[in-house]
């Protein structure tokens, strides 16, 4: 019997020194490097993805506050998966298989995933994720697709985790392009915002040693591009960046403190449509009608 991979089938993409493997399970970015050296901490194909990396996170990214929420009166439970925070993290994609869409190229592939309604979330959605290897870097578009017949809570976000290189995070510095900060509670669910301070401002380039992230961010700065962006500097002159484009307003940021086959190996850089909860609260939730697609744009490179 050949036993499946955890990650499913793997699409390898090439491109002059670019070098990037696309997971089937979670249409993951299971590695990306350029001439050897890795941009997002890659994990084994024969392993299940640690902390969600580089998966897809929808029809919701974060947290739902104790797994239940409310659409036009009707309340819905989905499973918790966080149970000592009792939360419903990231989504129901994470771990799916997602099917090649045409043929393949050297340089790009989609992925396409039918999420099945279910009790906790009775609504059809197609959910195709493309991948583009260039110069530029990594280039991914999500398009969600509602194929019901009434309106679907929809938000998405995304789980990279970049990689210092051969050196530890500590030895790092972070810059995050966004000016306002998320108040969690201790279950890490959003109580509030406040414009960041000097703990929580990463404007300018600062460096890791001794800080500890997992926290949202919004009001992003943004290039003359338009781009929003998250910068992770190691001290062999490499940067990896995320960046997203101004179809979503929402980082999350996690320094991965005691994250089994994680913990400070790597910075989650999390380009996210909402903050958490937003299915309780509203706040940044797309209402995606009958027939209606959601298109979302983010990459990530190494400098």
């Amino acid at each position: 019997m050949n036993t499946p991979s955890p990650s499913g089938r793997q699409h390898r993409l090439v491109h002059g020194d670019h070098r990037a493997t696309i997971a089937e399970v979670g249409a993951s970015i299971r590695e990306y490097a350029v001439a050897g050296r890795p941009v997002t901490m890659p994990f084994a194909e024969d392993v299940i993805a640690p902390a969600y990396s580089g998966a897809v996170l929808a029809p919701w990214p974060n947290r739902l506050r104790d797994g239940e929420y409310t659409v036009d009166g009707v309340t819905y439970e989905v499973p918790l998966n966080e149970h000592d925070r009792r939360t419903a993290l990231h989504g129901l994609v994470s771990h799916a298989r997602f099917t090649a869409v045409g043929e393949p190229t050297d340089t790009a592939v989609t992925l396409r995933h039918d999420l099945v309604p279910t009790p906790g979330y009775p609504w059809p959605l197609r959910i195709e994720a493309t991948y583009t290897l260039s110069d530029d870097g990594l280039r991914v578009e999500v398009a969600a697709t509602n194929l019901g017949g009434s309106a679907a809570p929809y938000g998405v976000g995304f789980h990279p985790w970049l990689s210092p290189g051969d050196a530890r995070v500590d030895e790092c510095t972070l810059r995050l392009d966004a000016a306002t900060h998320v108040v969690n509670d201790d279950r890490l669910l959003p109580i509030g915002v406040e414009p960041v301070d000097s703990d929580f401002d990463f404007r300018a380039p600062r460096l890791l040693e001794g800080v500890v992230l997992d926290d949202a961010f919004v009001d992003p700065v943004r290039d003359a591009d338009g781009l929003s962006w998250i910068h992770l500097a190691s001290p062999d002159g490499r940067t990896a960046s995320v960046w997203m484009d101004g179809s979503m307003d929402t980082w999350q940021v996690c320094t991965g403190n005691g994250i089994p086959r994680i913990d400070r190996g790597g910075v989650a850089a999390e380009p996210m449509s909402c903050i958490a909860d937003a299915f309780r609260t509203g706040e940044r939730l797309v209402s995606l009608e009958p027939g209606g697609t959601h298109t979302v744009t983010w990459g990530v490179t190494l400098s």
